[in-house]
């Protein structure tokens, strides 16, 4: 696994080396951001066996469900992320500071708006609801859920407004900095819950508390500095607030909404899946699992994550032979990446064994199951991430509506028959645009005979 993330790290300037400012800046960010989330994954491989430790086993897998649970919410921003992304990029490169202020302040005003819908409708269903039966967990747990979710979700929404500073980050092509801030808020949660395991008992309220307010209070922070001083000329205000942007800001957000949605049934339902399935132990083995390989994901995420945006750039410049160079380069970067994921695998056992002991019941074959996924996925993103980067998500925006259909009836099935790793392969399999189609689609947009739904 080092060998192979080292010579890639080592060889990514040489892999990139283009006199293009697009690339240097894509290297910087790339560069920045392996820091702060090599950081993150230390991390979070450090907090789950002094979670499991604080608590324990059970009580981690249903903490796990919850935030799955809460997770789904954190998209029901109705594509104004990456809608804010996209026109504040566009008025900060025509220095048009007045607009980006407007465009930054109704954005806020919107959140603020659905964050008190969310809470009318939680005060409602929260009342409804009987959660206990929801997790499959026994009823006289009810009270101790109901205050745990309440907590959650009143943190979740603040959170909701607060985390737009990732978003204005981003669109100042400062991704380095807004992973820093995630490995900031991941440092806090580990430190809190160290302190929680030298001075109190094992609980899952403060469990809950500790992972909800780190990132809320660096978000936080990170707002007032930003606003104080790089920033202050766009700062948001009321009197910018206006709604009429409002259908500027969404734009094509309504679609990778949608696409977002899908997104969350296919990856957030697996851990409520598998709850149902065979409890909340087997959730706890599959996140132990989804963890040590996902290091796949969060490594090749750092690399792509700035070429979204360079995409584009090029695209709309013609730079067709930017792009193909550059496809092929992340094509080799991913090989690589794979290549260390094989040797993950052969070893996953021992290692696992010896970062949270035998408390937690891995399977090889879950590995191999888990592999696939994030080499499968991480490849499809090459050509999503150009792809969006187009506009030409119609495709993408159509399958989003089928894989949902597809995947919780096949999860079920599989899962029945082939235990945990059957729910996995039934996410590769529902991934079929990213694995299939968006190749295709990639190809016939870079040779311009994209006719049809193919340029859409």
């Amino acid at each position: 696994m080092m060998s192979s993330k080292t010579y890639t790290l080592k060889n990514l300037n040489s892999l990139f080396k283009s006199n293009n400012s697009r690339t240097s800046l894509a290297i910087k960010n790339i560069i920045g951001s392996l820091v702060a989330k090599g950081g993150s994954v230390l991390i979070s491989l450090l907090v789950v066996p002094l979670t499991i430790n604080y608590v324990n086993a059970t009580q981690y897998g249903i903490w796990l469900a919850l935030s799955s649970i809460i997770a789904w919410f954190s998209l029901f921003d109705i594509g104004l992320g990456n809608g804010l992304k996209n026109k504040l990029t566009q008025a900060l490169a025509s220095n048009e500071l007045g607009l980006a202020k407007i465009y930054i302040s109704t954005t806020y005003a919107i959140l603020v708006l659905l964050v008190g819908v969310f809470i009318l409708v939680f005060i409602a269903v929260n009342q409804m609801v009987t959660w206990s039966s929801v997790l499959s967990l026994p009823a006289e747990m009810e009270a101790e859920l109901r205050k745990l979710i309440s907590l959650v979700f009143i943190f979740f929404c603040i959170q909701f407004i607060l985390q737009i500073i990732i978003v204005i980050l981003t669109a100042h092509q400062n991704l380095s900095t807004a992973s820093l801030l995630v490995f900031l808020g991941n440092l806090v949660s580990l430190a809190i819950i160290a302190v929680l395991t030298r001075t109190t008992q094992g609980s899952l309220f403060n469990l809950a508390l500790a992972f909800s307010i780190s990132p809320l209070l660096v978000y936080l922070l990170a707002t007032l500095f930003y606003f104080k001083k790089g920033y202050k000329t766009i700062a948001p205000s009321f009197k910018h607030i206006d709604f009429k942007y409002s259908k500027a800001l969404m734009g094509l957000g309504i679609k990778f909404f949608i696409i977002q949605i899908a997104v969350v049934i296919l990856y957030q339902t697996t851990n409520l899946l598998l709850m149902k399935l065979y409890g909340p132990d087997e959730v706890t083995s599959y996140n132990i699992g989804y963890k040590y390989f996902g290091v796949i994901q969060m490594f090749f995420a750092i690399v792509i994550a700035p070429f979204w945006v360079a995409f584009s750039d090029a695209f709309y410049k013609n730079d067709i032979t930017w792009i193909q160079k550059t496809i092929k380069k992340l094509l080799g970067i991913w090989t690589l990446v794979s290549i260390g994921g094989l040797f993950m695998l052969v070893v996953s056992i021992p290692v696992i064994r010896l970062w949270v002991g035998d408390s937690v019941n891995y399977k090889w074959q879950n590995g191999l199951a888990l592999f696939l996924y994030f080499a499968s996925s991480t490849f499809g993103t090459i050509f999503i991430f150009f792809i969006n980067g187009t506009g030409k998500i119609f495709i993408q925006f159509v399958t989003s509506l089928i894989s949902p259909l597809l995947f919780i009836p096949l999860a079920l099935y599989l899962g029945k028959h082939f235990g945990q790793s059957g729910v996995i392969y039934s996410s590769i399999i529902c991934n079929f645009y990213g694995i299939l189609i968006a190749p295709i689609q990639y190809r016939k947009i870079i040779a311009g005979n994209a006719a049809g739904i193919w340029g859409r």
